[in-house]
């Protein structure tokens, strides 16, 4: 088959990671928040699971099997799927900036792809299930962004910050 090794041919590797990828801590000090605000106290067996594999990985951290990466190289996203206490697709995603530079947390509700059309009896509670995973995902980058972990929007701010001060000091870097 077109893609396919061979019998006996090996397998493509995964990309190397790149340089840039978040400290360890810095994703589980991200999860730890992800799960007080997605679940309370209550977070499910499987989840526990999930978390439990990722704490006890030896290996390589972004390598662990409760990491999905993209196949892009360098990494373009690699997500955790936590889900929410009434979601179970809310994933946790580290995604490139846009220049590259860092990986920014974001909570990806991951519900956006299929919504019932309005007269079809699952459009309004699929609609308030999407209301709030939104409400939970803001909770939770607005918590990251008040630890230091950067988001899109930290990312946002400080770019604009950067092109202000850029723009005060006058097209030959002084005031």
């Amino acid at each position: 088959m077109a893609g396919m090794p061979a019998l006996g041919g090996k397998r493509p590797e995964s990309p190397v990671p790149p340089d840039n990828l978040p400290n360890p801590a810095d994703v589980m000090h991200a999860v730890d928040i992800y799960m007080k605000l997605a679940y309370g106290g209550q977070i499910p067996l499987t989840i526990r699971s999930l978390l439990g594999v990722l704490r006890s990985w030896k290996g390589d951290f972004f390598r662990s099997p409760a990491i999905a990466a993209d196949k892009e190289d360098p990494y373009r996203r690699l997500t955790i799927r936590l889900g929410n206490r009434q979601y179970p697709h809310m994933k946790l995603a580290m995604e490139r900036s846009p220049d590259a530079s860092v990986y920014l947390f974001r909570a990806d509700t991951h519900d956006g792809h299929w919504l019932p059309p309005p007269e079809d009896p699952e459009y309004e509670p699929f609609r308030l299930v999407m209301e709030e995973n939104q409400k939970i995902a803001q909770s939770i980058e607005a918590a990251w962004a008040q630890e230091g972990l950067p988001t899109f929007k930290t990312y946002l701010r400080d770019d604009l910050a950067r092109r202000q001060a850029e723009a005060a000091s006058g097209p030959d870097g002084k005031s």
